[in-house]
């Protein structure tokens, strides 16, 4: 009878690790083949200072990224790296790309890459946002620059504009690997989509009627078996625009910014690709941020009060927050910070400064 048992036991220890491994091979990190583009089409000049290569990574939801990976000519020794996204809605080959050239110039390996279901990456449907997904992007970054033989794993860093500064902000308080993180012209993409522009439906009754709205969309999106885009920056520009849509207007339909594959120069987000930021915040755990913090933004621009506001909760009663600093460019709008706008408002040095300092 014991002979039995062990037996039994035995054969209950071999299928167990059969059924591991076939759960193992079911379960490995497959990487989709995206179709790239080779040529050179940034919105801004090519650097003859830097390498340039196209690279794909997948995500821990197994959607394939696409990113444009830049380097110093002749790089002798492994390097720090710096992940690099945004702005919400823009693609790599605007402004997240003149960021990552730029700080390859400066001596850093550094990855523009398009978010999932954006464009390059893979993930269908197309246009569609997550609080969740998209920090997930950047870690996923993370993960590829940590292997990189380029790269040196223990000096990583990220950088987000607009509303990936502040889904940057949201990866360095759950991703320990990050070393520094550089946020430029921060949205709050949760704030905004539960309280609208500058907190003017910050009430219950506001977000239940934009409750409601989204939800009748989706039934009727899912009875006719396809989802509506919500468009990009409104084209033709009204007289009346705020000045803050002028100047998203100036960068994306023209020549400044516009890119054939940028949800902003076209035709925007899916009508419900951002419902779920209203009740899934993110920024919650940002005072447990060890590691160290540069927010960007321009005294001009219609966004700073997200990142005053960021700021104050990352640092109020937080035992680290000596390493935070939020610097404000005098003069520069929203924009301003995309490409440096007119007169080169993009502080560079200090970026580079910051990263030097904290990728060691």
């Amino acid at each position: 009878m014991k002979k039995l048992t062990l037996i039994s036991f035995i054969i209950a220890l071999a299928v167990s690790a059969n059924a591991q491994s076939q759960f193992n091979m079911t379960n490995k990190i497959v990487k989709q083949d995206l179709q790239l583009t080779q040529q050179w089409d940034k919105t801004f000049p090519k650097s003859d200072k830097v390498n340039h290569c196209k690279v794909t990574f997948v995500n821990r939801y197994g959607i394939t990224l696409a990113g444009d990976l830049y380097a110093p000519k002749q790089a002798a020794s492994k390097l720090p790296a710096i992940a690099v996204c945004g702005p919400f809605g823009a693609v790599k080959e605007q402004c997240s790309g003149l960021y990552a050239q730029t700080l390859a110039e400066r001596g850093f390996i550094a990855l523009a890459f398009d978010p999932s279901f954006t464009g390059e990456s893979g993930g269908h449907p197309r246009r569609m946002a997550s609080p969740d997904i998209n920090t997930e992007d950047f870690m996923a970054a993370v993960d590829f620059l940590s292997t990189l033989e380029q790269a040196d794993p223990e000096r990583i860093g990220i950088l987000g504009i607009c509303g990936w500064g502040g889904l940057a902000l949201n990866t360095a308080a759950l991703d320990a690997r990050v070393k520094g993180t550089v946020v430029m012209t921060m949205y709050n993409m949760s704030r905004v989509s539960a309280n609208g522009y500058f907190d003017s439906a910050d009430n219950e009754e506001a977000r239940h009627q934009a409750r409601e709205t989204m939800c009748r969309q989706r039934t009727k999106e899912y009875a006719q078996g396809y989802y509506e885009q919500g468009g990009g920056v409104v084209d033709p520009l009204p007289a009346d625009a705020p000045q803050f849509v002028k100047d998203y207007y100036d960068y994306y339909k023209t020549p400044r910014g516009y890119h054939v594959r940028s949800g902003n120069s076209n035709d925007g987000w899916t009508v419900t690709g951002c419902m779920s930021f209203m009740n899934q915040p993110i920024l919650c755990y940002s005072g447990e941020i060890r590691s160290a913090v540069l927010m960007i933004h321009g005294s001009e621009a219609h966004s700073l009060y997200f990142s005053k506001d960021a700021f104050a909760d990352m640092t109020r009663n937080s035992a680290f927050a000596g390493n935070k600093e939020l610097m404000i460019i005098p003069g520069a709008t929203h924009c301003d910070l995309y490409d440096g706008g007119s007169k080169g408002y993009i502080p560079f040095d200090k970026i580079a400064g910051f990263f030097t300092d904290n990728l060691k």
